[in-house]
């Protein structure tokens, strides 16, 4: 591979890393092929990217993001795979949740493929024991959804309020002017 075609591919994973708000560094590699390609069908069909890029590639790539990645270095050992997401930070953990569920792994054997790293909206999660928390975390769009909520609820209930407080004077009103009336 020419030196052109290195950078070429540098270029094209930090092209990647820096238009996904979220990847996972995974390793799978003791994974037989026909695991490895259930595995990336999985991941094609909701709608996430996984390919294999040499450490020293995605090192460069993570000094393009702007971001102390340092901590990343951990992950970078052994044979490395990128899980991009584009949707939300939790869809690569919870598909690997997914697949280690439908693979039944025996107690105690490491499910694969192994989560080394990940960078979720600009945040750094080093190992395995991170995936229940990355299962739970929520992306930007989730978080503002929530908040826009949350904002027009108080709103919504004080509108309610008025309206149902309305028909309920206009019937006393009624029945005392019934009453007066009889």
């Amino acid at each position: 591979m020419t030196r052109e075609e290195k950078q070429a591919l540098v270029d094209e994973l930090s092209g990647k890393m820096q238009s996904h708000n979220s990847f996972y560094i995974v390793d799978a590699s003791v994974m037989s092929v026909a695991k490895i390609n259930d595995f990336r069908r999985l991941a094609f069909n909701r709608g996430l990217e996984y390919k294999v890029y040499k450490n020293t590639f995605i090192r460069k790539a993570l000094d393009t993001l702007g971001h102390d990645t340092s901590e990343m270095d951990a992950a970078l050992k052994g044979q490395s795979g990128v899980l991009f997401s584009t949707e939300s930070g939790s869809a690569p953990a919870k598909l690997l949740r997914d697949f280690y569920k439908a693979q039944a792994y025996p107690r105690g054997v490491e499910p694969k493929p192994v989560l080394k790293g990940a960078y979720v909206d600009a945040s750094i999660y080093i190992g395995s024991n991170q995936l229940e928390t990355l299962t739970t975390i929520k992306g930007k769009q989730e978080l503002l959804g929530e908040l826009i909520g949350l904002l027009q609820s108080p709103a919504k209930n004080v509108i309610s309020a008025l309206s149902s407080g309305g028909n309920k004077l206009a019937g006393i009103l009624k029945t005392l002017s019934e009453k007066e009336a009889a």
